[in-house]
């Protein structure tokens, strides 16, 4: 049932509720018009007749009282509101007052006179050689309270479907900006946010559209967002396969020819020691040596360049052995640099898109602590919970910065990881302060640093949970 319909049936309803309360009230004080007219016509009637009877015996030269009065009343004729008979001592009927002739035609049904019918009792006066009864008769009275019945029927039922009508055709046209609205809310929900409203004339629909306008710009702007950080982790997920490959084939070729010149070299100081004796040699030595040196140092750096590239533990041990081997890196060309690194949960269960982007961000991190921050001590935390979700919280004792005047935005570091956090659903939280004179405590107290809080609440499919 449309909302138009069930709005004019709400007003229909009330408009007979009040209808019938009209009518209630008007029907009881007609009623109470009729009774109190009937009563008083009976009173009136009763204190004539006593008058007549009373003059008869007084008169007794006017005749026997049966015949005075019936000759009265036969001059008297229709008295209103009542039906007057006169019968013999023997109780045969000498006379009856005629009906009375006011709005004869009108006919009310049985159930409207039986409602107004005060049914008053009739008066019986005994006199000489007769008996005399007056009868109340509200007939004339309901007859033209039918008349007033029906005229005021007809024109409430003419009020009642008129102001129906109105109510109809105001309410389609006051309801009318809905259907638009409906079309635009149908269109959103099949995908299709280009739709606007126009402005309405009621201002209650006027702040209905442009809520509705407001919503479907968000909505775009939520739908380009997330467009945005899909092509974000598709192109990471490229420069990681890119990345991988290269790192396969800087170990596979680079790696072959590296070693193969060191085994040459190797060769020939091997060679040179032999053939001491040649005055050449010790230099063909010298520079044999040197290339060995620089095959060592040209294979040391491209280990180090395969491993930031793509670190081969984390397909092999998995994420826990691989940030345990970049701590243990990082210690060891950062001597003065102590890292505390925590794990726990099922952080096997993990994928391997997640896995690599945990390890970037706690690469990250760490260098934003050294490098930017001075930071002295980091403390890494990395685990699961039962529901599935998977926390990571990097601190240090860092300088720190401050937040509110620091462009995120700009700062491809803190960019980079939170959306690598969101590409997976994840909610990404900094927490720091600016200290100047971070550093100057060597325990760290006093030391704001900052903070890194992240949550992906569904890291672990449900059934590896268990």
């Amino acid at each position: 049932m449309s909302l138009r319909l069930r709005l004019n049936l709400l007003i229909t309803a009330l408009l007979l509720l009040f209808m019938s309360a009209v009518g209630f009230v008007v029907f009881s004080g007609t009623k109470a018009s009729i009774q109190e007219g009937v009563e008083a016509a009976t009173r009136v009637t009763t204190q004539l007749l006593d008058t007549v009877i009373v003059s008869s015996v007084q008169n007794p030269e006017w005749g026997y009282t049966h015949e005075v009065m019936h000759r009265f009343l036969q001059h008297l004729g229709h008295v209103r509101g009542n039906e007057i008979r006169l019968y013999s001592i023997s109780g045969m009927q000498l006379f009856k007052s005629p009906p009375s002739k006011y709005r004869s035609n009108q006919n009310p049904p049985q159930w409207f006179y039986n409602m107004l019918n005060p049914h008053e009792k009739s008066v019986t006066r005994y006199i000489n050689f007769g008996k005399l009864v007056v009868q109340p008769n509200p007939a004339g009275a309901i007859r033209d309270a039918w008349g007033k019945f029906k005229n005021l029927l007809w024109v409430g039922l003419g009020f009642f479907f008129l102001l129906n009508l109105a109510v109809y055709w105001m309410l389609g046209h006051w309801l009318q900006p809905l259907q638009p609205m409906l079309k635009a809310i149908n269109k959103m929900e099949h995908g299709d946010l280009s739709t606007r409203l126009p402005n309405f004339d009621l201002p209650e629909f006027d702040r209905i559209g442009h809520s509705l306008n407001r919503m479907a710009e968000s909505l775009t702007a939520e739908r380009e967002l997330e467009e945005n950080r899909q092509l974000t982790a598709l192109i990471q997920s490229h420069i990681e396969d890119e990345r991988r490959s290269l790192a396969r084939e800087l170990h596979d070729e680079l790696g072959q020819y590296v070693t193969a010149i060191k085994t040459f070299a190797v060769a020939i100081v091997n060679k040179t020691e032999k053939g001491a004796s040649n005055s050449a040699l010790p230099d063909i030595s010298s520079h044999a040596q040197t290339i060995v040196a620089a095959a060592n140092h040209i294979y040391d750096g491209m280990h180090n360049i395969i491993r930031q590239l793509r670190p081969g533990s984390l397909d092999n041990l998995g994420l826990s052995e691989t940030l345990k081997d970049a701590v243990n890196n990082l210690q060891k060309q950062q001597p003065d640099i102590h890292v505390n690194l925590t794990l726990s949960g099922k952080l096997e269960a993990l994928g391997e898109s997640l896995n690599i982007n945990i390890y970037r961000i706690v690469q990250e991190a760490m260098n934003n602590a050294i490098k930017h921050a001075a930071a002295k001590n980091l403390e890494i935390s990395l685990s699961t919970t039962k529901t599935g979700a998977l926390q990571l919280t990097i601190k240090d004792d860092g300088k720190g910065m401050n937040i509110h005047d620091v462009d995120q935005s700009n700062h491809f570091g803190l960019l980079g990881m939170r959306e690598r956090v969101q590409s997976f659903g994840g909610s990404f939280n900094v927490d720091s302060g600016l200290n100047l004179n971070a550093g100057l405590n060597e325990n760290g107290v006093g030391n704001k640093g900052t903070a890194i809080y992240i949550n992906i609440p569904q890291a672990i499919a449900p059934e590896q949970v268990v």
